[in-house]
């Protein structure tokens, strides 16, 4: 057996490694062409129950606590005016350690011999063959032909129509990102706010969310409630700010400096989902992992989802020698903890943007 999967994400890479760990060969196609071609985002929170059991099966919970950042678990909610309504220091007994991604993903490449993962492919077509075999073209028109694919290829996943005919729907939200630099020397009013973990500002439809990361960095996610076609044209940078700044008019200058005194040009992020209930019929030799198979808002456990479906598909495919059946028993198993997981989703969203924000949000992070 040789599994071909395509997106070199944290899902296919875990996936790669834990069948690697099992000797069962393994190919991994990346549209992107090269490892630092992009930035990989910012920090994920690896929770103890599905996160770091992923990383476990792979063999690199050594490497992955070598990553965590002391410190980062801490978590403020502001007020728009600045003052404090819940602050939770970072004591470190928690379940989720912070890391930055793009660390965690270089821990998984180098765990896979070289030569596993092609760069540079980027899949514009996947049809079936018949007998389970399918083939997959790329944008330079090269093929490969696959006895067992996985289709670890994120939101707008190629793989996908294969399986189901559902596809991304915009949630009504978007984030707007934004990255200040050497904070504590250059925006310190700002960074005395986000504190040294995580900070949420919170209004109904509205909110700035913020991390300190390695580095001295701030980076924010500046979320809004409105229509996509609202948000314009981001080629224009300085509008782009202005028209995001202005929905904040009169909160905390230290605050809406995470918007205003950006180093980074606004990135609009869209928020996009599959139903919550989505699942398929079993299709042979092929099936999806993480937002390719279970695209919800974020919530957290995105990531930590994404490795633990490819984690239990490679143990489920280490073993048993029959196939389908490995393939069927993990499809119902991720069926049912994605969903649930979708659904807690939604009300965490319901708590951030709601119009009892910030006081069910302060009172679910206090137990009540």
């Amino acid at each position: 057996m040789n599994v071909t999967i395509i997106g070199a994400g944290l899902g296919g890479l875990v996936l790669a490694r834990v069948l690697h760990v099992h000797g069962i060969g393994v190919t991994v196609y990346e549209a992107e062409p090269s490892p630092t071609a992009r930035g990989q985002g910012g920090m994920l929170d690896i929770h103890d129950h599905n996160g770091q059991v992923a990383l476990e099966a792979a063999g690199l919970t050594d490497g992955f606590r070598a990553l965590v950042l002391d410190g980062h678990q801490a978590t403020r909610i502001l007020d728009r005016d600045g003052s404090i309504r819940y602050d939770e220091p970072d004591d470190g007994t928690g379940g989720r350690p912070e890391v930055q991604r793009g660390e965690l993903r270089q821990l998984l490449l180098d765990s896979l011999p070289d030569g596993t993962v092609h760069w540079g492919h980027k899949v514009g077509g996947v049809r079936a063959l018949g007998g389970g075999r399918h083939e997959v073209t790329f944008a330079d028109g090269t093929t490969v032909t696959t006895t067992l694919l996985v289709g670890a290829d994120g939101a707008w996943s190629k793989v996908r129509p294969l399986l189901s005919a559902a596809t991304p729907e915009y949630t009504g939200r978007s984030y707007v990102e934004t990255f200040l630099y050497d904070a504590d020397t250059r925006h310190p009013a700002a960074a005395k706010a986000v504190g040294g973990g995580a900070l949420f500002a919170l209004a109904p439809g509205k909110g700035i969310q913020a991390h300190r990361e390695k580095g001295d960095t701030l980076h924010a996610y500046v979320a809004l409630t409105e229509p996509v076609q609202w948000f314009g044209d981001f080629t224009d940078a300085a509008a782009a700010t202005e028209r995001t700044a202005r929905e904040f008019e009169g909160w905390a200058p230290e605050l809406t400096a995470l918007i205003t005194d950006s180093d980074t040009a606004p990135v609009l992020r869209p928020l996009h989902t599959l139903p919550v209930e989505h699942r398929w019929d079993r299709v042979p030799s092929v099936t999806l992992v993480g937002d390719a198979a279970h695209l919800a808002a974020p919530n957290g456990e995105g990531a930590n989802l994404a490795m633990l479906d490819g984690a239990e598909l490679g143990r489920a495919l280490a073993a048993h020698d029959d196939v389908e059946a490995a393939l069927a028993g993990f499809e119902q198993a991720m069926f049912v903890r994605s969903a649930e997981a979708a659904a807690d989703g939604d009300e965490l969203h319901e708590l951030l943007y709601g119009d009892d924000t910030p006081r069910g949000l302060v009172a679910m992070f206090q137990g009540k």
